[in-house]
């Protein structure tokens, strides 16, 4: 285990109607006027709107709308928000959607303060962040875990960049949950919801670091609560306690408490961006394709951690000396479960053909030269997993 600092002062509050709590927890947090940012038109269709809506005038606060907020948030409109807050003097911004909406606004809340403009942050790694405005939310979409993350990931429409940042100043302030918010989900969105939690949690899982064995139990045993209630909630999408369970594991898996002392992967994270960058897909979606492909090219640097995986995570009981095949049987399981939820496994499945593998690839590392920590992945390396991933 490496030495680590864990620090996570993000409030969360949880369960049924707590979304008429939004505006107190902002006025107790020193807000004045709020930024209400949010996406689309699901935010007024389903009544949570005038719920937030209410509760910020209870409270007595001002508030300034900025709405459109896309997946795959876009860097356009987050210049349009940290313009806007500067313009109306706004000190707090409330973010009412999922991880697209509450990167927007964290990005907003970073480049209000910044000293340049925000998308350097996202080129340069050596430009730290070093403050920002408060941030609250209120979650509707359980999946990206970025309602108590530190981290912001955005598109720059310009070239198709997505990139990401990282400070402890971009951790919201507080979190407000409400299981019932997520019953009007569509189905592909509880699908790559499902995904990308259990890639946050795969990316910590796959580590070199030794001596993680409780973090390594925590994480499998996250792994198999989303594996197990994410096709309920397809099949039920207004079962309380099943939308309670993944909402609440969204947020621990990327709130950095399974990470503590491990050295996490990331890699297919970084592939999988080009992909949505260029081809504008859903995250989850992406992830579903990358990650198969990325077992099957680095397994073999360090087969005790994938025969670990596959048979505490997967139960595959297969003779413990042939890892070859246990890995084939655990990638095979993990494919039938993102069939079963109905996302893509391969690139073809999601409409991408293989001529612009070579230029992701590139752009993948470009300014780093490398990706991932279980594996260091090259250019060539990365080309390798999209070709495996056709």
């Amino acid at each position: 285990m490496v030495n680590f600092e864990y620090y996570n002062p993000a409030r969360i509050v949880f369960g049924r109607g707590t979304e008429s709590e939004t505006g107190r927890l902002a006025k107790e947090c020193g807000a004045t006027h709020v930024l209400l940012h949010y996406g689309g038109g699901s935010v007024k269709s389903n009544g949570l709107y005038d719920k937030i809506v209410e509760s910020l005038r209870d409270a007595g606060l001002r508030f300034t709308e900025l709405g459109g907020v896309k997946p795959n948030p876009r860097l356009s409109l987050v210049r349009e928000g940290i313009s806007l807050c500067r313009q109306e003097g706004i000190d707090f911004i409330l973010a009412v959607g999922g991880g697209s909406t509450i990167d927007s606004a964290k990005a907003i809340a970073a480049g209000v303060v910044a000293g340049r403009d925000i998308w350097d942050y996202y080129m340069d790694g050596s430009l730290k962040v070093e403050g920002a405005l408060p941030v609250g939310v209120v979650l509707t979409i359980p999946a990206a875990g970025s309602e108590s993350s530190d981290s912001s990931v955005v598109t720059n429409e310009e070239g198709d960049y997505k990139r990401y940042i990282g400070s402890r100043h971009l951790i919201p302030r507080f979190a407000v949950l409400d299981p019932e918010v997520t019953f009007s989900m569509p189905p592909a969105q509880i699908a790559n919801g499902c995904s990308d939690i259990l890639a946050h949690l795969m990316e910590r899982y796959f580590t070199r670091t030794p001596h993680v064995d409780f973090t390594d139990r925590l994480l499998e045993a996250s792994m198999r609560t989303v594996l197990e209630n994410g096709p309920l909630a397809m099949k039920n999408p207004c079962d309380y306690d099943v939308r309670a369970e993944i909402m609440w594991l969204g947020t621990i898996a990327h709130n950095n408490l399974l990470g503590a002392g491990r050295i996490g992967d990331w890699g297919s994270h970084d592939i999988e961006h080009e992909l949505s960058a260029m081809y504008d897909i859903a995250h989850g979606a992406g992830l579903a394709i990358v990650f198969p492909a990325w077992m099957k090219y680095a397994y073999k640097v360090h087969r005790v951690k994938f025969v670990q995986f596959a048979t505490r995570v997967f139960d595959v009981s297969l003779p413990l000396d042939d890892a070859d095949a246990i890995v084939a049987e655990m990638i095979e399981r993990l494919e039938g479960w993102y069939r079963r939820m109905g996302l893509p496994v391969r690139l073809p499945d999601a409409g991408i053909g293989s001529d612009r593998l070579g230029q992701m690839a590139a752009r993948c590392v470009e300014g780093r030269g490398t990706v991932g920590n279980f594996m260091k992945l090259s250019e060539s390396d990365v080309a390798a997993i999209y070709a495996l991933a056709l």
